[in-house]
């Protein structure tokens, strides 16, 4: 494993004595970036992470290009343990692997104590290790005396140190204690400071603290301890751990922890997928990733995501899916002549994309915009681009959903405006759901029949399923197997059911619903939607929808290889 981050510590720590980090907004200022999504990310709510899960996302974090990867507590835990152990064989390019721990047990020597020994023996060549530097904390939850705690915390560096090993010290609740007690918390970096700490980490561990109040903190902090290198590691509980970030490297930290997605313990952390694109773009003489990497940052955000199985926020800044997507008729007439108008970066910056969504709200510009993207270029005025947005704003009126069902527009737009390769690939003849349900049997057995005319032929199958949708999903996908082999290839990712407003005509158990459908195949997911007071009506529609998208699709590709062939 190659431990060389594209801007050590070291080279940090150098370049603030050797003059590149004077106050001059024209020279390039390193950060630090530490990742702790291996250790905080798993603590949030709902995170589970595999000792496979770990080593995929370090390896994304590698190719993403932040300096450090602290994987987990070795010791805490069997997989945390492992990690350190398979994470030696895996190829970084970028990133250096730090192990996390705490200084060592009051009632141990750094010799005998099985925290210190777990984390040399993990072979990181970086070791973190926190540290009360509250006197509250110290008294109340320790119950030590201070004298005593501030050698634990010196001698467990200077063992640490001793090994051979970069060594940070993470300064827990530090903003607390410097309001509580000023004099031990200083004291406690003093110690870390003297002992060899590589670099002082202050904690906003219950993220109550403001930003004001971190910059004059770090601030005081760098002229108290000339040369010590500082870091920012904040929690959001106040939804302001990227603005203490900010305010924390404007004061002088050099090194910001965080997570991607801003996952982690009750309210999460700093989030580096916007932090690391305010220090770089916002302030463009900060350098937190080597040339490039900035492009693969909602690609990470996703990877993260996807990986942790947790739905990811699509209104998250930057990386979020609609970060830069345009709903209003006037901000897409306006994002159609200068996308600067609405954006504030362009979104390929980040690796993101613009979208243009067609709803209730849309003008002609959105539909002029959406079928651009499929090479139609129209005219407003266009009597094609009137009708659609009626036909569009009625459909919406019943419900249709087209913003978050963007396959479901993309058919609804190619047929009106004759695309080629949308076509009726099969049509419905007639459908039939039968639900039984047997003495003393746990659940009931849904049972669907579909009779197609596919290319001229009648396919008459059924089929039985878990529930009326399966059961309808599979005879479909039965009758067209054999005319289109391909949709073996897809799978159901999600399925959304949402009762609408109650309407004199339709409510109670009447109620009008909406399906959202999520389908996959390996080059892509696509969303489509159905609308009806029958949920299987619905549901038929949306699977109707998503079957002649992925049909559409693969014969775009057979197409476009023929013509390339």
């Amino acid at each position: 494993m190659a431990f060389a981050p594209f801007f050590t510590l070291a080279a940090w720590i150098c370049a603030c004595f050797c003059g590149d980090f004077v106050e001059d907004s024209t020279i390039m200022k390193n950060i630090i970036i530490y990742d702790t999504t291996l250790r905080d990310g798993n603590q949030a709510e709902d995170v589970n992470l595999s000792l496979e899960d770990k080593l995929k996302i370090a390896l994304k974090l590698d190719e993403l290009g932040v300096a450090y990867i602290e994987g987990g507590w070795p010791g805490a835990s069997p997989v945390d343990t492992a990690f350190f152990k398979e994470v030696a064989s895996c190829p970084l390019k970028t990133s250096r692997i730090a192990a996390f721990g705490s200084t060592h047990h009051p009632s141990a020597t750094p010799a005998n104590d099985k925290i210190l020994a777990a984390l040399i023996a993990s072979k990181a060549p970086t070791l973190t290790i926190v540290g009360k530097s509250s006197l509250a904390h110290v008294r109340e939850a320790l119950r030590l005396a201070p004298e005593r705690y501030l050698e634990i915390v010196y001698d467990s560096v200077a063992f640490l140190k001793q090994a051979g090993r970069e060594v940070f010290f993470d300064a827990e609740h530090f903003f607390d204690g410097l309001t509580d007690d000023a004099e031990f918390t200083l004291a406690v970096l003093k110690k870390a400071q003297e002992a060899g700490a590589d670099a002082l980490v202050l904690c906003d561990t219950n993220g109550g603290t403001l930003p004001q109040s971190v910059g004059k903190a770090v601030g005081r902090v760098g002229k108290l301890l000339p040369g010590a290198a500082l870091g920012i590691h904040a929690h959001n509980d106040c939804e302001l751990a990227v603005a203490v970030s900010l305010a924390a490297v404007e004061a002088g930290a050099g090194m910001a922890q965080g997570t991607v997605n801003g996952i982690g313990e009750r309210c999460g952390n700093a989030n580096l997928c916007s932090l690391i694109p305010i220090l770089e773009i916002k302030n463009r003489n900060y350098r937190c990733l080597p040339e490039g990497r900035l492009a693969l940052l909602r690609e990470v955000s996703a990877y993260v995501s996807e990986i942790a199985n947790m739905v990811p926020f699509s209104r998250q800044p930057f990386v979020g899916r609609s970060a830069f997507a345009h709903k209003g008729g006037i901000h897409v007439s306006a994002v159609n002549r200068n996308s600067a108008l609405y954006e504030h970066i362009p979104p390929s910056v980040v690796g993101n994309a613009q979208r243009v969504l067609l709803t209730e709200l849309a003008g002609r510009s959105n539909i002029v915009s959406m079928a651009r993207r499929f090479g139609f270029y129209l005219d407003k005025d266009e009597p094609v681009v009137k009708g659609l947005l009626v036909e569009l704003k009625d459909k919406a009126s019943q419900g249709y959903d087209y913003a978050a069902a963007e396959a479901s527009v993309e058919l609804l737009l190619l047929r009106k405006l004759g695309r080629r390769g949308v076509r009726d690939f099969f049509k419905l003849i007639r459908f039939r759901v039968l639900e039984s349900k047997q003495v003393n049997d746990d659940k009931p057995l849904s049972e669907a029949t579909v009779t197609l005319e596919v290319e001229g032929a009648i396919e008459h199958t059924a089929a039985f399923g878990e529930g009326p949708v399966n059961a309808l999903d599979t005879a479909l996908r039965k009758a067209l197997s054999g005319f289109y082999p391909r949709l073996k290839e897809m799978r159901l990712v999600d399925f959304k059911v949402r009762v609408l407003a109650a309407t004199e005509q339709y409510k109670g158990t009447g109620s009008v619903v909406r399906v959202l459908i999520e389908s996959a195949d390996q080059r892509g997911k696509w969303v489509t939607v159905g609308v009806s007071c029958n949920i299987i009506e619905a549901s038929w529609q949306a699977l109707m929808d998503s079957v002649t998208y992925k049909l559409y699709r693969d014969e775009n590709e057979n197409r476009a290889k023929r013509l390339g062939d």
